[in-house]
């Protein structure tokens, strides 16, 4: 039996042993360019191997990067018997310069191949990265499909439950037939450049720049949180496949609140319109249009998200980051920075930056206020430990956490650090296989003049709960704010409330908040119906709530404990609070302000 495929590339099937009544596809040899030699390698030049592992990888896929020490590890480990591992690059605009980088910075020890015309996938027909096919020494394709089920959209499971690719290595080396013949990747789409449609009225230049400066570009382009850049037209057509995939799924841009509940100042959804404007342009073919309608290009900031930051504090030395955490985890770290202010300085915009990003989960800085401070107990329970000198003084100037943006206050809000206060980072590093060095720094831009409102940072939070185990919805409430002694007090003066970010960990579900005033009325505040832990945004208020003495705020969140979970590191254990992302947490952070006494005058 032969049929036909692309160009001179064809997939013979024949019978099966291994898989009675079966027929398993043959792929015929291919030649292609290795990155790092620019020799041509050919699947004839493996002929003594008992089995080749094609592997389709991409540069930039936050799946496929997440695997590339799993892939490594096993090129390694099944080399001397007699498996060969081969790297093959087809996505558009990913030159070989740039594959040929990548494959170094990640160690891999195998030919990586690029596949310019997409010819090779698809003969395979390859749709995503990372995908594996498995060719037996008669080079059937025994198997095809993910490596494991370790990593995928929207979760990273600790370690895999599953492990096709070694199962069906360990299984040809045994002579058994395979036990899974095919499983579904989860990654990101090789994208099919097609011939454009010269009628669409969609364009690049007239409609589609536009709609990626408003909405993507803050976050796709170099430097930033976007694991790929979507500046230019090239890019934006090379990535359109995914792009289609997430816009059409309503992935992205990542916004999460309920739309009918709360107005917010950074609302990164997608209008209608603006959805329909992409998919049309992709299905027709990604048109270019006229270079004359062309928007001028955004005068991003280089490197800080907030601006040429002020000051810059930096931790005093690199910090060693393990390939691998020990058991229970890195813990907490805290690194001391003196500020050496000589007045109280007020803050408007803050960024924490991670150093080495891949491993730092997130950073939170304190601001503690010198020994023998006059400054009142702040609000809210202390959350550093005693080993800090003057802990529970400290307040929260900023920090990042996967997906969230830098803190940026309207004008005339401010926070204070206090005239010789120090600043400490409370880092959480998560190990991924690759021994790294960390040395992060925080920016701040202060305000130009005594603000009106002071800004204060404090966590609505319960940390008693006990999820058992394969609980799916299990619920959990907070009120707020506590004392340090975590009694309920609600708020002891007028405040207006500013922001939100609802934190919980792998078995987070949903967050929901309410205020409510000292007559009982409640007013919903905000309602995160599908918590999303890889996107933990802070929601930005369009206008400033005012709250009066007295009003409180109710948190209510639900977690999913249950083998339905990904995400899920162990569904048969009961859950408590714990600073490791296998445990869980459950506060909701509030931004709210005082009106100063000396505040400005109109």
């Amino acid at each position: 039996m032969r049929r036909q495929t692309i160009g001179l590339m064809i997939l013979l099937s024949v019978s099966s042993t291994g898989l009675i009544g079966a027929e398993k596809e043959v792929a015929l040899d291919f030649r292609l360019p290795d990155v790092r030699t620019g020799r041509p390698v050919s699947l004839a030049d493996f002929v003594e191997k008992k089995i080749v592992v094609v592997a389709f990888l991409g540069t930039a896929c936050p799946v496929n990067n997440a695997y590339m020490p799993t892939l490594l590890r096993l090129a390694r480990q099944y080399e001397a018997k007699g498996v060969q591992f081969v790297g093959i690059n087809a996505n558009p605009g990913e030159e070989p310069s740039e594959v040929a980088a990548h494959a170094n910075k990640h160690g891999l020890p195998l030919p990586v191949l690029k596949d310019s015309q997409g010819k090779v996938a698809d003969q395979y027909e390859a749709r995503r990265v990372p995908e594996v096919f498995v060719l037996d020494q008669k080079r059937s394709i025994a198997y095809r499909g993910r490596i494991d089920d370790q990593f995928g959209i929207d979760y990273r499971r600790a370690k895999p439950t599953s492990h096709e690719l070694v199962d069906a290595i360990e299984a040809i080396l045994d002579g058994q037939s395979v036990p899974v013949a095919r499983t579904e990747v989860a990654g990101c789409l090789i994208t099919r450049r097609k011939p454009a449609e010269t009628s669409s009225g969609v364009t690049y230049t007239k409609q589609v720049s536009r709609i990626l400066q408003k909405h993507c570009q803050e976050c796709h382009r170099p430097g930033q949180i976007g694991p790929f850049s979507l500046l230019t037209y090239e890019q934006a057509a090379n990535w359109s496949a995914m792009i289609r995939e997430v816009v059409e799924e309503k992935r992205m841009p990542p916004w999460f609140a309920d739309p009918n509940i709360g107005h917010f100042k950074n609302d990164r959804s997608l209008p209608k319109e603006d959805r329909e404007a992409l998919l049309a342009w992709i299905d027709a073919g990604c048109p270019e249009g006229d270079p004359r309608d062309l928007p001028e290009a955004v005068a991003w900031p280089e490197g800080w998200r907030i601006g040429t930051p002020d000051v810059v504090f930096e931790m005093r030395q690199a910090y060693p980051v393990p390939a691998e955490a020990p058991r229970g985890g890195v813990p907490y770290k805290y690194f001391v920075i003196d500020t050496n202010f000589d007045e109280d300085m007020w803050v408007e915009r803050a960024e924490a930056r991670p150093g080495a990003p891949e491993v730092v989960h997130h950073i939170i800085a304190f601001v503690v206020p010198p020994l023998g401070s006059n400054d009142p107990t702040p609000v809210g329970p202390p959350l550093l430990p005693p080993l800090v000198a003057n802990a529970k003084k400290a307040t929260v100037l900023c920090g990042t956490a996967p997906g969230d943006m830098p803190t940026i206050l309207p004008p005339g809000y401010a926070k204070r650090v206090p005239k010789k206060a120090k600043i400490v980072l409370q880092m959480h590093y998560t190990p991924n296989g690759k021994a790294q060095s960390d040395r992060s720094k925080i920016g701040l831009i202060f305000a130009k003049e005594p603000p009106r409102y002071h800004v204060h940072t404090v966590p609505i939070m319960n940390g008693q709960f006990a999820i058992p185990p394969g609980a799916s919805n299990h619920r959990v409430e907070s009120w707020g704010p506590t004392d340090a002694h975590f009694q309920l007090t609600g708020f002891p003066t007028d405040v207006h409330i500013v922001s939100f970010m609802p934190h919980m960990h792998l078995r987070g579900k949903d967050f929901f908040i309410e205020a409510v005033f000292p007559d009982g009325k409640r007013q919903a505040l905000l309602n995160v119906p599908r918590y999303n832990f890889n996107w933990q945004n802070a929601y930005v208020l369009a206008e400033p709530l005012f709250l009066p003495k007295g009003s409180m705020l109710h948190c209510i969140a639900h977690f999913d404990n249950s083998a339905n979970n990904p995400n899920n590191p162990d569904p048969t254990r009961t859950v408590r609070w714990g600073d490791q992302t296998w445990q869980e947490m459950m506060i909701g952070w509030t931004d709210f302000a005082v009106e100063r006494e000396t505040k400005a005058k109109d």
